[in-house]
């Protein structure tokens, strides 16, 4: 793979004496100052974000107390080896096995939070060091690098077009330069209903983002912004911002109506053209065969466009060529790039507002419909990003972009400048992705689901950020377009040259400054050789290949330190770019064919890698195995938005489609077991974590049924409740609470938040997780892939729950099974102790607390369920068979183990 190298170091004229790790605080806000030690901070000498360590009173202990407990789990699992229970060596036996199990992935998921750390990013350096003027930039234009903004739908049926046009309003009207940002659509269904969408949004921000603008409006979403509970007046300080308000509200008003009506037009449109086409038909078909007997003319039922052509993608009576999966490429600029020169709104009454002194440019906006043809694999959303990337690297070229859902609005127009700090702060050249944390509008207020994953966002991730940084989570997340490509990180060491092998390092010339020719041969055949692989690799597309050193150079920090090693002289990005042509455009055309990606490493090296549900996790992995960082960026308001788990069936999908997709990445060469020397050891045990997720389904699932053997059985997984063991069961519950309290403290999550975390580690455990762990397998055995539930949701909120491929009903069978089994043995193991002649109450003891644990964090599933039951909405067939093989269970349990005599409930049962 090759790497990315120094160029010649460029230096400003700051201090030498910065500070490297970028944790410095400047005095003065503008200007530098005396820290004290006599040490001046002078502009350059600013870093552009600030790394918090968590606090040593929290640290320390928590550090200490992990150690002492895995010193104590050792302890623990040697001492139930040698301390087998004669009577009931099965039971010892499986319980020791798991035991050991769930010690291996505590300390995978453990280790990696010995590090933790918070950032902060300071937006007014950035301003100051990009947007200001200075002798390097005297007009004091924008020198920030550009963003590619890609939003990717799938499907108009079940992702409202509503909320789509709400995410692409949110990004136009982001608070960043409006010539230095592009947003792209991805539209795999080709629809023609996305299309005017996109047209319809595009004459609707004409209006929003300057109203936005001028009122520094916040969340930038109108939909999210108009439903806003709180003051919409508070801290605005126009006088005509109420009359601006009410006019936006009714604009958007009629907005969402065009919107909602698309359907019914492109229908009646559509019927009317091919009315008049069949009508055309028949009145060719009768000058040509007289009055003739005939049959009529068939005349392909099409979807017509406002302009009165055909629409190239997919129609809506499917007809060949033009279906879902076969359907050409589609690319259209709706708003073009806008000039370099500020545009100033003029007050005129043709418009709803007066726009006087805002600025009314508007970023591009170009949608996108891949071409999708039988014998392609489409690769669904890691096909789909891939073509965005390459359709982006011709026509705008940002070195970053950002990667949002359908539903994932912008709800910090500073976001975008915030993730940008990192990205050009001091080292953020080996920075590869900045993540952002999902947050969720909607839901269950109490989270019974753990459908906002909080614990994952502040906890894991902030955790992650102290090592290597976090794992990639599928959106909200701005990339690198150089580590994205597949190029390893610059080295940490300074090396001469171009700064990849792209920007043609050469040798040194001869002494009188001029290229002999056997070294212009030279340079030749390297420029030639590079050529060569790099088409292998990317593709033909001339643009695609010379845009690439362009994207490496623009995604430079200033180098304006010395600690900046492979900078880029400030000023460089503030010249004018240059606008989308017709032939940038034809080349965006010919990169998202079916057919280009063949004999490249698209899929496989470059881009979102192919064959995986986990394309998100596995983009990740591949980069941080080639030595780069991430970073955690958590803003000052909630950078991003999303559509919120509101029931069971969504949250269960959503643990199904992870878990089956870490199933095959275990399975596949992406398996953290094989990786390179790049990556750190505990960034390592995270990846590993993920990839044997599933697996502990197993051992969870067999610990949940074994207080059922234990009560039906009348023994425990322990000979006695012995004073050693219930030291080390009291030793290691207090650690693991006090574990969690320091956890809580530095993570600022709520205690509700971590108790909902692990009762779904033991639900998601014992129904989604098995289920993908078999679904996983045979997908890897045999190749059979099975569907996974797709959830339809409506604007207002309303859920569909019909099933697709996978029943998600049965997925329920095996933890209903284990709550009404270990309710029956609770019953039969109190009633044959009561009435037995010599009562073992310290065995029924330990059963009934075993079980009481079980059925505790089973408590939200049976909550959802019976919320389900009273609707009407839990098919009655999984609580027959749930029943049926509880019963058949326990029968059997109490035919196997019952104890003899007569005077005890379940005496000796005999088969005929």
């Amino acid at each position: 793979m090759p790497s990315l190298q120094s160029a010649p170091n460029m230096k400003a004229n700051g201090s030498p004496n910065g500070d490297p790790d970028g944790s410095a605080v400047w005095l003065k806000e503008y200007g530098g100052g005396d820290d004290g030690n006599g040490l001046i901070r002078s502009k350059q000498d600013r870093p552009l974000s600030r790394k918090i360590s968590v606090p040593a009173a929290i640290l320390a202990p928590y550090r200490l107390l992990i150690f002492f407990r895995i010193v104590v789990l050792g302890m623990y699992l040697a001492w139930r080896i040698n301390d087998k229970n004669e009577d009931a060596i099965w039971l010892w036996g499986m319980s020791v096995i798991c035991e050991i199990w769930f010690t291996f992935s505590w300390l995978l998921e453990q280790l990696p939070k010995l590090s933790p750390v918070k950032r902060t990013a300071e937006l007014a350096v950035l301003i100051d060091k990009f947007e200001t003027v200075s002798p390097q930039n005297p007009l004091g234009k924008s020198d920030l690098p550009g963003i590619d903004v890609f939003v990717t739908t799938a499907d108009p049926d079940k992702e409202p077009l509503l909320v789509m046009a709400n995410t692409v309003l949110s990004v136009l009207a982001a608070d960043y330069p409006a010539e230095k940002l592009a947003c792209y659509l991805s539209d795999d269904a080709g629809s023609l209903l996305t299309f005017e969408t996109m047209a319809e949004v595009a004459s609707f921000a004409t209006v929003w983002v300057p109203f936005c603008r001028k009122h520094d409006i916040e969340p930038r979403g109108p939909e999210s912004y108009f439903s806003l509970k709180k003051d919409p007046y508070r801290n605005k300080m126009r006088t005509d911002f109420v009359k601006d308000r009410r006019r936006m509200k009714r604009e958007y008003d009629e907005f969402k109506v065009r919107i909602n009506a698309l359907f019914d037009m492109v229908r009646w449109r559509s019927d009317a053209y091919n009315a008049c086409e069949e009508s055309r038909a028949l009145r060719r078909h009768r000058e040509l065969h007289g009055d003739e007997p005939i049959e009529r003319p068939k005349v392909p039922k099409a979807t017509w466009m406002a302009d009165g052509s055909h629409w190239p993608g997919t129609w809506m009576n499917s007809s060949p060529q033009h279906t879902y999966s076969n359907h050409a490429a589609i690319v259209q600029v709706m708003l073009k790039s806008p000039s370099n020169e500020p545009v100033q709104g003029k007050n005129e009454e043709s418009r709803c507002l007066d726009l006087s002194g805002v600025d009314v440019r508007l970023p591009t906006l170009v949608y996108v419909a891949r071409e999708k043809c039988p014998g392609y694999e489409d690769n669904e959303k890691a096909g789909a990003m891939n073509a965005l990337v390459r359709a982006s690297a011709v026509v705008s070229n940002g070195p970053f972009f950002l990667n949002l859902d359908y539903d994932t609005y912008v709800c910090n127009s500073r976001a975008f400048r915030e993730g940008m700090c990192y990205m050009m702060d001091r080292g953020g050249e080996r920075v590869c992705f900045v993540q952002f944390p999902q947050r969720f509008d909607g839901g269950d207020p109490s989270d019974g689901y753990a459908g906002y994953t909080n614990v994952l966002f502040e906890v894991n991730m902030r955790a992650l950020d102290g090592i290597q940084g976090p794992v990639y989570l599928g959106t909200g997340c701005l990339f690198r377009r150089m580590a994205l490509y597949g190029f390893d990180p610059p080295p940490p060491q300074e090396r001469h040259g171009g700064c990849c092998c792209c920007c043609d390092p050469r040798k040194p010339k001869t002494p009188g400054g001029v290229d002999s020719d056997e070294e212009r041969q030279d340079f030749r055949r390297e420029d030639e050789k590079i050529l060569s692989t790099y088409r292998k690799r990317f593709g033909n597309s001339a643009s695609l290949i010379d845009s690439i050193p362009m994207a490496e150079f623009q995604g430079r920090p200033l180098a304006d330190h010395p600690t900046v090693k492979y900078g880029r002289p400030s000023g460089a990005l503030a010249v004018p770019h240059d606008p989308v042509t017709q032939s940038m455009v034809a080349d965006a055309v010919s990169v998202i064919a079916c057919s280009y990606e063949d004999k490249t490493q698209w899929g496989r090296r470059v881009g979102w890698i192919y064959g995986s549900v986990t394309e998100d996790i596995v983009a990740g992995y591949r980069m941080h195995n080639r030595g780069w960082r991430s970073v955690y960026c958590v803003t000052s308001g909630d950078a991003f938005h999303g559509t919120a788990v509101i029931n069971l069936t969504d949250r269960l999908n959503q643990i199904l489609r992870r878990a089956t997709g870490f199933v095959e990445v275990f399975f596949s060469r992406n398996n953290p077991l094989f990786i390179t020397p790049d990556m750190k050891i505990l960034q390592r045990f995270a990846y590993l974590n993920l990839s044997m997720y599933a697996f502990t389904s197993l051992f969870l699932t067999v610990y949940c049924l074994l207080p059922v053997l234990c009560l039906f059985s009348g023994q425990f997984i322990v000979q006695t409740l012995s004073v050693t063991f219930l030291a080390y069961i009291l030793i290691l519950t207090v650690t693991w609470c006090i574990l969690a309290m320091l956890e809580i403290r530095w993570s600022g999550i709520q205690l509700v938040d971590w108790w909902r975390n692990e009762q779904w580690w033991v639900i998601g455990g014992t129904s989604a997780c098995l289920a993908a762990l078999f679904q996983g397998m045979l997908k890897v055995t045999t190749g059979i892939v099975l569907s996974s539930n797709r959830t339809k949701r409506s604007a207002d909120g309303d859920e569909s729950t019909e099933p697709h491929g996978l029943k998600w009903a049965w997925l329920m069978i095996p933890p209903i099974t284990i709550m009404l089994v270990n309710l029956i043995a609770i019953a039969v193991g109190v009633s044959r102790t009561i009435y037995s002649s010599s009562p073992e109450w310290s065995k029924l003891l330990g059963g009934l607390v075993f079980s009481v644990w079980v059925l505790i964090h089973l408590y939200p599933l049976a909550k959802g369920l019976m919320w389900r039951r009273s609707r009407g909405k839990m098919p009655t067939v999984v609580f027959i068979w749930s029943g049926l093989i509880a019963i058949t269970i326990s029968l059997l349990v109490v035919a196997l183990h019952s104890p003899s005599g007569d005077h005890q409930i379940g005496g000796s049962i005999t088969f005929p």
